[in-house]
């Protein structure tokens, strides 16, 4: 543990003698904690929170979710909730045990007690209250904090369990790590000179990119170069998520793309020593290669929506699958927050995929509850994330492809993939 002189300010001193509430004061002893852990000089105030609590794993979170809400405690800041470990109005349809349905429901009730917005998503920044460029936040859940970070500008540390609800509870945070500028000075450069333009137009790209991003850098901040693609919103989402899935990444730079990154030198900073790698085809196709984890072309269910799928996902699906029929041996899943599914259902999206026989699962996903039948054993997602995680935290075979290879794999009952653009 790191030593050092914290400074607190007469508030922040009041908050941890109790003069606030028991709540507050037990919150603000955890921020305390952690910033002297860190060596933080003082704590910064921040303007909004996204909690990752939310999703209950066992009796000891929701333990301490009840005990702050017993207490009191309110959060001070704007703060949005992660996914649940249950679709509260569907969780039926699936392999869910009743006790664990209900522990999760009690844990989502002592959030909002607190005064967390039930948002239950882990791409909050497309529901509401998204930060602004250098606002200092403080977040959890690795695919939003990476988003945060890198595509917003905002300032968030990567943030554990329990210490994000205190953080909210009293608004502050360490004043170290990703919020302060020195350090989010890119620390290694990715030069994709020789990776084509029509690649680097595909989606499917972004999310084999982003592991390759994670495989190399760690927990370091990397810096894309010499990129050429025109990414999407939901191409960035997709890279941020598998980077900081196939490694530790809550913050990368793309030359000419990101805030922090108008040109090379700004994204490191103007330093001399950072080290390059020139990403060639035969690594991109690794990456690629890494995200499959199947022995043969039986299929299960496709699985979409990690991060949760957007309005704009749901418009590039619907048109895929208008007019067709899932291949009734396959499930075929999307998880989604609840407002993102009501924009697509007044859209008019819904009614065509919901026609092709698939499911929507709302506010929560595959990977934090328990909703999979053991009979379901192979999956095939277009999700960087979904795919990294799924042979480890479900224990399935997992194929990954393109959107289109997804639908068209789900049509015919079995997985197929165009593998043109990885040779």
């Amino acid at each position: 543990m790191k030593s050092t002189s914290l400074s607190l300010t007469p508030y922040e001193q009041a908050l941890l003698d109790g003069e606030h509430g028991t709540g507050k004061q037990l919150a603000m002893s955890v921020i305390v904690r952690m910033a002297r852990f860190y060596g933080a000089p003082r704590l910064l105030e921040i303007s909004g929170a996204h909690i990752d609590s939310s999703v209950y794993f066992g009796p000891a979170g929701l333990e301490f979710a009840e005990r702050l809400a017993a207490l009191g405690a309110q959060v001070s800041v704007p703060t949005t909730l992660n996914v649940s470990a249950l679709d509260e109005h569907n969780w039926q349809e699936w392999a869910v045990p009743p006790e664990w349905a209900s522990e999760a429901r009690r844990q989502m009730i002592a959030y909002e007690a607190m005064g967390c917005r039930p948002t239950w998503t882990c791409a909050p920044y497309q529901v509401e209250l998204t930060p602004k460029f250098g606002q200092q936040i403080a977040w959890g859940e690795s695919s939003a904090i990476v988003f945060a970070n890198s595509v917003l500008g905002a300032r968030t540390a990567r943030y554990p369990d329990l210490m994000d609800i205190c953080a909210a509870i009293v608004g502050r945070v360490p004043e170290a790590s990703l919020h302060l500028t020195e350090n989010r000075a890119g620390e290694l450069i990715l030069d994709l000179a020789e990776i084509s333009a029509e690649i680097q137009a595909e989606s499917s790209f972004y999310p084999v990119l982003g592991t390759l991003l994670g495989k190399l850098a760690g927990n370091k901040i990397p810096v894309v170069n010499n990129f050429v693609g025109t990414p999407t919103e939901d191409d960035l989402k997709a890279l941020g998520a598998a980077s900081a899935s196939a490694g530790a990444v809550a913050l990368f730079h793309i030359v000419g793309v990101t805030p922090e990154a108008p040109t090379l030198d700004a994204a490191i900073q103007g330093r001399q020593d950072v080290p390059t790698i020139r990403v060639t085809q035969a690594m991109i196709r690794e990456a690629w290669q890494l995200l499959t984890k199947a022995s043969g072309d039986e299929l299960d269910m496709v699985i979409l929506g990690s991060p949760h799928f957007s309005l704009a996902e749901f418009k590039a699906l619907a048109p895929l699958v208008a007019g067709k029929k899932k291949h009734p041996s396959v499930k075929f899943l999307v998880t989604s927050s609840r407002a993102m599914a009501a924009l697509a259902h007044k859209a008019g999206l819904l009614e065509p995929i919901k026609a092709f026989g698939a499911q929507i699962t709302l506010d929560t996903c595959i990977l934090v509850s328990p909703m999979l039948p053991p009979e379901i054993t192979r999956l095939m997602t277009n999700s960087g994330k979904y795919a990294y995680y799924a042979p480890g935290l479900l224990e399935t075979e997992i194929t990954f492809g393109s959107l289109q290879d997804c639908v068209r794999s789900a049509e015919i009952g079995r997985v197929t993939r165009d593998e043109s653009l990885w040779n």
